[in-house]
């Protein structure tokens, strides 16, 4: 059965530090290799495969006999989820993805489960890695592959674990040849035209959806590498709207909650980015009482801050006097030791942008700093004066580390994803060439669509004169490309 994949890491350094070593079972493809005493000895899943001779596991995952629980949580996921369900309802029949062979590396969760068995009920096979070492809901990957499903993924990847399990799906053999790549960072996409280039030359089409990964691709279009064509989710209405500002407005404030249990009302945040996702964050703390700045190196975004109400400030103006720092730019090197050197003692500090770059976790990886971890995904970072900070899934997303996002915006975007891998792989052979697109207008209109049921919304439709008057096609597109939303 097919399998896809979720969201990312970095290439960071995993701690040095003995006391931050997370402890991890080991299960690779049969759930009698696991035992609690693997969880002790700190023993990666794949470890254990290649230990019993499997060099091509079936699936890797941290314990298959999770998997009841992890099906409960993708039911309950669909519930709230109609976009998705609708369009695998419409489409199942007609199998718009028969014979694509999906390599997915993505976040794994029940939201994602969802898009999974979506894409395989439209015909897809599918094999999935992990985005993200510490995203993975282990319960979910157990039930997909209890399902029968190639999951290579488990919650606290060690790095060396993060690429082997993208090689898993990326790597060409006699039963398996990719033909689709859906990225979120762009990870699998680059270890594959790195590692298995003549593969690489196959695939008909890249779907990406992260800042990061879109990035990389359009670096890659640039030098000429990008041999194939690829579909930049991300920068698709529903994606940067729902995904970015309206998931981020929410999920923030439960990843602060429930890893911090702060109380926002007459706290001071500095928000790094005033992107759609910084937006999201500071509506969201405003409506708490929170008192945010903004950090911003676009003007046009800056005016946008100041004239949303919120005060537009350099991090060295704010930082000794803020008790929440959120990162929310997409680039490195925002948050640095100098910075953290001069916050004040508790502050809590996050990162929502995709790549965990931003926060300088290394510089704090000496040894005058003690590391101490409190609960799961929380440190304290202790100063030799006993200052501490208080730094959240070691500068990775925060609102997946330390909690899930809501299921209803995930299936926007996974709506979107699936449009986009039909829309690449049934193109005409000269339609899309060896470029980077934005999903057409149509599609983003469609997706919105298939959510407004939900609310019992009733689109008004246009007359033929009316249509005529405005020169649009009574069923859309509405709006041309460069309109902003």
């Amino acid at each position: 059965m097919p399998t896809t994949g979720i969201l990312k890491t970095t290439s960071e350094e995993p701690s040095e530090n003995p006391s931050l070593k997370k402890r991890h079972s080991i299960i690779s493809g049969r759930s009698d290799f696991w035992s609690s005493s693997d969880e002790d000895e700190g023993v990666q899943p794949h470890e254990k495969a290649i230990a019993a001779g499997q060099a091509n596991p079936p699936y890797c995952v941290r314990n298959v006999e999770q998997h009841a629980f992890g099906r409960r949580e993708i039911e309950i996921a669909e519930q709230e989820m109609p976009g998705i369900m609708a369009l695998r309802a419409r489409a199942k029949d007609d199998k718009p993805l028969k014979d694509a062979k999906i390599v997915g590396c993505t976040h794994i969760n029940a939201q994602t489960a969802v898009l999974i068995e979506t894409l395989a009920a439209l015909g897809a096979t599918v094999r999935w890695a992990a985005c993200n070492i510490y995203s993975t809901q282990n319960e979910v990957a157990a039930a997909l592959a209890h399902a029968g499903f190639a999951i290579f993924a488990w919650r606290g990847e060690s790095e060396e674990a993060f690429w082997w399990c993208i090689d898993q799906c990326c790597t060409p053999s006699n039963t398996w040849q990719p033909n689709m790549i859906l990225d979120d960072g762009g990870d699998a996409t680059h270890l594959m035209l790195k590692k298995h280039a003549a593969a690489f030359k196959q695939i008909k089409g890249i779907v990406e959806e992260s800042v990061t990964g879109v990035h990389r691709l359009y670096q890659l279009s640039k030098a000429g590498k990008l041999c194939v064509p690829a579909m930049n989710v991300n920068d698709s209405v529903t994606k940067t709207k729902f995904d970015n500002l309206y998931s981020c407005r929410e999920s923030i404030i439960d990843a602060l909650k429930r890893s911090t249990d702060i109380m926002f009302g007459g706290k001071q945040a500095v928000v790094c980015g005033y992107g759609e996702v910084g937006k999201g964050c500071c509506q969201a703390l405003k409506a708490l009482g929170t008192v945010v700045y903004v950090t911003e190196i676009d003007p046009i975004c800056a005016l946008q801050a100041a004239m949303d109400g919120f005060r537009v400030v350099k991090l060295n103006e704010v930082i000794r006097q803020v008790d929440i720092v959120i990162t929310a730019t997409g680039n490195k090197g925002v948050v640095t030791r100098e910075h953290m050197e001069r916050m004040k003692n508790g502050c809590v500090v996050c990162n929502m942008g995709h790549s965990n770059t931003e926060i300088d976790v290394h510089a704090l990886r000496t040894p005058d700093l003690l590391w101490e971890r409190v609960r799961s995904q929380v440190d304290h970072i202790i100063w030799p004066n006993d200052k501490r900070i208080v730094l959240l899934a070691e500068g990775r997303l925060a609102n997946l580390c330390c909690s899930s996002l809501p299921s209803f915006v995930v299936s926007v975007t996974a709506a979107t994803q699936a449009l986009a891998l039909i829309e690449l792989y049934n193109a005409p052979q000269h339609r899309y060439k060896a470029d980077v697109y934005l999903l057409p207008k149509k599609m983003d209109e469609y997706v919105a669509s298939l959510h407004l049921p939900t609310f019992d919304a009733h689109l008004t439709e246009l007359t033929d004169e009316q249509a005529k008057y405005l020169g649009l096609n009574k069923v859309g597109p509405f709006k041309p490309n460069y309109y902003r939303y």
